[in-house]
């Protein structure tokens, strides 16, 4: 009796792809523009996860652009080791990417969960992300935020890179001018200004590797500029007792990636991937088997605790004005009507179905086969529309394109890591991102270059 006033309409799974195809179940996390939720497509039954992120505040946050570079890097790329992009479409109100779910939480959380971790631990996940890199690499794509947070875990324990907001294309001959990402793992010659390419990328590594052998990132400082002289001039802090901790070759490897001198630092040298491959810290790694997930994870974690934060869903039912659920698109609007930033998505958000997409077999391999687009922003010599991020653990106010994310109150290891008190905040700043990257910090004053060289070093 009155049951057929609720039936469900029928959906049409051969049409563009639209949020009406997912179940959606849970919130998982949140950034400054987007959200994240665990979602179902109802044909194929396959769990993804869902980002979604609104127009409106995108435009306000100055943001349009570096959502289109990043949806448009996730299909460029496809890595057994990579958060990859499966479908990409929008509404009247949202953007939204959906992305391959990881069930094992990022490595933020396990090493505040749980504190430093084995070296035999540590060396997987190096290995694992030298790859990830590689990749990326391989097609002139620079990641630019590798820190703990963006290394997602799947439910067997094999890392992946997540989080391309400010990843960019770069040209070989042309370096990168513009100061983007995670200050605490940033590399020198970012901080100096004088032009970069992917060695940034494993300097970064660098970093996280200190940090989950010894529970601490590197360098430190109380403010942008102090922290900036740390990376510029601060030998590694290793514990007095660090060989009792960890063995020789370990120690190698994580002061060869911290190499200021970019020509010796590892996986910048003319060997690439293959000194990584050669060192005796990685005997023993099936390199063939690590890029096809076939080796066995030396941590494996727990099924059964959710590793993300249970209050995003608690919120999304109390506080949301405007929830998310599966909306007709309004006719179509003349092009006048639109702002420019609103066409721009319009034009350039373009729908995407990997299904629809041919894909060689060789992709389960980890090969990447989709060829590298042009793009008006390489290596532009601007700011490429990012914001920097200092701090190094999350908040809301850091843009998120984590599937499974872990949301939790700022640890610092010690006032020295209290240095985001100038976050850029999308509710309460309406300038420009571009702005909100060092307006109150002189990187590039003379006194710390001069000190820079002063100690040794060279680029």
């Amino acid at each position: 009796m009155g049951a057929g006033c609720c039936k469900e309409e029928a959906i049409d799974f051969n049409a563009e792809i639209e949020l009406s195809h997912f179940h959606l179940l849970r919130s998982v996390g949140k950034g400054a523009f987007g959200k994240v939720r665990v979602v179902q497509h109802k044909r194929t039954k396959e769990i993804y996860a869902l980002k979604y992120i609104n127009k409106a505040k995108c435009i306000r946050m100055r943001a349009v652009e570096n959502i289109i570079q990043e949806r448009r890097l996730l299909e460029e790329v496809e890595f057994s080791l990579i958060c990859n992009l499966r479908y990409a479409f929008q509404d009247d109100e949202n953007l939204f990417m959906v992305l391959d779910l990881m069930l094992g939480g990022d490595l933020r959380f396990h090493l505040e969960r749980a504190g430093p971790m084995r070296e035999d631990v540590v060396r997987f996940y190096v290995a694992e992300l030298a790859l990830a890199l590689d990749a990326l690499h391989s097609r002139r794509i620079i990641h630019r935020d590798l820190k703990p947070d963006n290394v997602l875990l799947d439910e067997h324990g094999h890392a992946h890179l997540t989080d391309f907001n400010i990843a960019v294309y770069f040209n070989p001959t042309k370096p990168l001018m513009s100061i983007a990402g995670s200050m605490a793992y940033m590399a020198p010659e970012v901080l100096l200004r004088k032009g970069y390419f992917e060695s940034v990328d494993w300097w970064s590594l660098g970093v996280v590797m200190f940090e989950l052998l010894f529970g601490k990132r590197p360098f430190r400082g109380k403010s942008n500029e102090m922290l900036t002289s740390s990376i510029l001039r601060d030998p590694l802090p290793f514990p007095e007792n660090v060989h009792e901790m960890v063995s020789a070759p370990c120690i190698d490897v994580v002061s060869k990636l911290c190499e200021r001198d970019i020509s010796k630092r590892l996986g910048c040298t003319s060997e690439g991937l293959d000194a990584f491959k050669k060192h005796p810290w990685f005997e023993g790694i099936e390199w063939d088997k690590l890029a096809t997930k076939e080796a066995l994870p030396p941590f494996e974690p727990d099924s059964k605790r959710a590793n993300f934060d249970a209050t995003h869903e608690l919120e999304e039912l109390l506080m949301e004005d405007n929830p998310l659920k599966a909306k007709k698109r309004a006719q179509t609007t003349p092009e006048t009507e639109l702002s420019t930033e609103m066409q721009m998505m319009e034009d350039k958000f373009i729908v995407y179905d990997f299904t629809k997409v041919k894909r060689s077999h060789s992709l389960s391999r980890g090969r990447i086969i989709r060829p590298v687009a042009s793009d008006s922003r390489m290596n532009s010599g601007t700011l490429d529309g990012v914001v920097t991020r200092t701090g190094g653990s999350r908040t809301d106010n850091v843009p998120m394109t984590t599937p499974v994310r872990t949301h939790r109150p700022d640890r610092p290891d010690s006032p020295s890591d209290r240095i985001g008190q100038d976050r850029f905040n999308p509710d309460e700043d309406q300038t420009p991102l571009t702005e909100h990257i060092y307006r109150s910090s002189p990187l590039n004053s003379p006194a710390l270059e001069n000190n820079y060289r002063s100690n040794g070093q060279s680029m």
